[in-house]
């Protein structure tokens, strides 16, 4: 991606790649949600941005710091990697003198951001990168996901098509914004097709 093409300010750039290392730091190893997960939650989140009308510096910070806190989930250092990645993101922002108002919007983002547990997202800042968050499990790049969570956890085929059913194919009706239903509703008929595919496979059908 070309960061100029949505953040022109030279400045506002380097405070975003500032905390792209800094986030970076936080991820020892790849898998699910790894740091490349919060890459393409980056990139969704500046093009829906865009479409959108949104602050894209708040949303870019938002989104490069929404998982800091997701290894400490992982590990059961924390109960809610949201909250404790806001209270994180916030720190990291102040003690670069970053605006109080701006970092308190960015921490909201960050927050807000799971589907499955509150806070509501109040800001389309935050309703952008829940949406972006979402939409990677979604698709193509979705359906690598859940068989690498499955193979991460010794979890079947069978399994794994359950966790679609239960959780991936809801999530294009969760979509905040409209620019995100548009990008669903692709990735969701990508994924059914997909799941049709390999239940057929699956019974041995030629």
């Amino acid at each position: 991606m070309n960061l100029e093409e949505f953040i022109p300010d030279p400045k506002t750039r380097a405070l975003i790649e500032r905390t792209r290392e800094f986030a970076r730091g936080f991820f020892e190893r790849e898998g699910t949600h790894g740091f490349s997960h919060v890459e393409r939650v980056f990139n969704l989140c500046l093009h829906i941005g865009r479409e959108e009308g949104a602050d894209l510096e708040i949303l870019a910070l938002a989104a490069l710091l929404h998982d800091i806190a997701r290894p400490l989930e992982d590990a059961g250092k924390v109960e809610d990697h949201a909250a404790e990645g806001a209270r994180i993101a916030k720190r990291f922002l102040l003690s670069l003198g970053y605006p109080e108002e701006k970092a308190e919007a960015v921490a909201h983002a960050i927050e807000a951001h799971r589907f499955s547990r509150g806070p509501e997202p109040r800001t389309l800042e935050a309703k952008i990168l829940s949406d972006a968050d979402k939409l990677d499990a979604i698709g193509a790049i979705g359906i690598a996901r859940v068989f690498m969570y499955s193979g991460e956890h010794g979890r079947d085929i069978e399994s794994s098509l359950r966790h679609f059913e239960e959780k991936i194919l809801k999530l294009k009706d969760l979509m905040y914004t409209e620019t995100a239903r548009r990008i669903a509703d692709d990735r969701h008929r990508f994924t059914v097709e997909f799941i049709e595919r390999i239940r057929r496979e699956i019974e041995g059908e030629l």
